[in-house]
C-alpha cells in the first residue's frame, strides 16, 4: 500500500507465510505494528491488517525491503537485504515520503549496510526523505513492550506531522 507524498511509509523486513497467505503486512496474531500503530497516535482506532489500505487516508503507507516470504527472517540472505535495500532505496525516491521507518534496525543495517545504526532518525537520507529506524513489532523482539515501542514510534510521528 503505497503512494506518492506520504508523511511515512513504513516498511517491514519480510512477509511473513501468513502475510504471504492473506496478502496483508503484519498479519500475524502476536505481531504488534497495528496495536503500536494506534497506542502512538498514527490511526485513531487499531487497524486489522485486513484493513491496511486505510493507512492511505492517514498520509501512512506499507511495503517491505525483501518480497520473498519466509517463516523468520534469519532464512533471508545478506544479498537478499543488499538488494532490497536498493529497490526500496528505487522505490523511495519515486514516491517521495517524508520519512521511510524500517521497522527493525537489524533489517535497516542489512538493507543499508549500516552496522552502527541505532534506533531512531538515521543521518541517510534517501533524494529528500529522512530514514528512521523502529523496534521490530514482532513479538519475538521481547525486550522492546508495547509502551516502549509504542514511545519510539510517537517520536516518529510527530517529526512526520510536525510542518502540519
Amino acid at each position: 500500500m503505497v503512494a506518492d507524498g506520504l508523511h511515512v511509509l513504513f516498511c517491514g523486513i519480510n512477509p511473513g507465510l501468513l502475510s504471504a497467505a492473506t496478502g496483508h503486512h503484519f498479519a500475524r496474531p502476536g505481531n504488534r505494528f497495528w496495536p503500536v500503530l494506534h497506542a502512538s497516535g498514527f490511526t485513531p482506532r487499531r487497524l486489522a491488517p485486513a484493513e491496511q489500505g486505510e493507512l492511505l487516508r492517514y498520509g501512512l503507507g506499507i511495503t517491505n525491503v525483501v518480497s520473498r516470504p519466509t517463516a523468520r527472517a534469519d532464512e533471508l540472505s545478506a544479498r537478499e537485504y543488499q538488494e532490497g535495500g536498493r529497490l526500496l532505496a528505487e522505490k523511495v525516491l519515486r514516491l517521495r515520503p517524508r520519512w521511510l521507518a524500517v521497522a527493525g534496525v537489524t533489517a535497516y543495517r542489512a538493507a543499508f549496510g549500516d552496522k552502527r545504526a541505532q534506533i531512531g532518525p538515521q543521518e541517510r537520507t534517501i533524494g529528500t526523505t529522512r530514514v528512521w529506524a523502529l523496534p521490530n513489532p514482532s513479538g519475538l523482539n521481547a525486550h522492546w513492550t508495547l509502551e516502549r515501542m509504542a514511545e519510539e514510534y510517537g517520536r516518529l510521528r510527530a517529526a512526520a506531522f510536525a510542518d502540519d
